[in-house]
């Protein structure tokens, strides 16, 4: 039989690992964590970069001579978990407006000289950008209960109009000094900043200075900001 057995039969081996200690269990468990942190972070600045280098560029990085006829807000204010009311009489949540960006005004709504001044230049300003319009919302916060009139209600097709609490308002949007809110026009970004005021009195004279700002934000932000929410 025992020549029968053959000469590649070995006995088998076992080897004897011992367990690893909780103290080295909860180092590699540290490890790992510290790691998938800064994988994370990592992304993370992938994903921003370009919002970053669109931002850099835009306020830092300008051609001797460029002058923004615009006021840029520094450090600018992300707009405020503030409910308001739509026309229709329906909730409006304002952060919800978030993802494009949006050319503002604000105003009572009897709608002065001023305020419907705003309305259509607005409106003008927004067509003038051609196929980056869409990208763009016009807004009008309505800061009282008056009603508005029939008569304007069809030039609003395409506008965003919201009541909103003037005080909570005021917490957020501020005006030059010896100005109100309904003097000027605001930007706010498509992550919901509000980013920039216009000086008071928009007209025919200036509008291409506005439009001009504006069409340098869209131009920065190509790289990150699509049209739609």
């Amino acid at each position: 039989m025992s020549s029968a057995r053959s000469h590649d039969d070995k006995p088998l081996g076992l080897t004897v690992h011992s367990m690893p200690t909780p103290e080295q269990v909860a180092g590699d468990l540290a490890q790992r964590t510290r790691g998938g942190r800064w994988k994370m972070l990592l992304v993370m600045l992938v994903c921003a970069a370009p919002v970053l280098a669109s931002y850099t560029a835009y306020y830092f990085v300008r051609p001797e001579g460029r002058r923004n006829f615009g006021e840029l807000i520094d450090p600018q204010r992300p707009l405020p978990a503030l409910t308001g009311v739509a026309l229709d009489g329906a909730p409006v949540q304002l952060q919800a407006l978030r993802g494009q960006w949006l050319l503002m005004s604000v105003s009572g709504g009897a709608c002065d000289a001023t305020c419907t001044n705003h309305l259509y230049f607005q409106r003008q300003l927004r067509e003038g950008l051609g196929k980056d319009k869409d990208r763009v919302d016009w807004v009008w916060l309505v800061t009282d209960d008056a009603p508005v009139a029939q008569a304007l209600r069809p030039a609003l097709q395409g506008a965003t109009v919201i009541r909103v609490p003037p005080n909570a308002l005021g917490q957020w949007l501020v005006a030059q000094p010896g100005q109100k809110l309904a003097d000027h026009l605001y930007v706010v970004d498509p992550m919901g900043n509000w980013m920039m005021r216009f000086p008071p009195g928009i007209s025919l004279e200036n509008a291409s200075r506005f439009k001009r700002d504006i069409e340098r934000l869209l131009r920065a932000s190509a790289s990150w900001d699509t049209a739609g929410r």
